[in-house]
């Protein structure tokens, strides 16, 4: 299935949480949002608002906390 990113919440090296609202994606008239899975550094973003995304795709690449240090 594919989606448009309708937002992005978050930068690359920002500090996130466990829980944090990521970005918002629109597949088939409906919103998904894209949460932290843990506290990370956000390392890269792969895709902007606007963009056509298909499922399996990565969107954002996260390091651990501890990784960073």
């Amino acid at each position: 299935m594919t989606a448009t990113i309708r937002s992005v919440m978050t930068d690359a090296g920002a500090h996130v949480v466990a829980g944090q609202s990521l970005m918002i994606l629109e597949a088939m008239k409906m919103e998904h949002e894209v949460i932290a899975p843990r506290d990370c550094i956000i390392t890269a973003l792969l895709c902007a608002e606007g963009d056509s995304v298909s499922g399996g795709q990565i969107l954002i690449e996260i390091q651990e906390e501890e990784d960073a240090e």
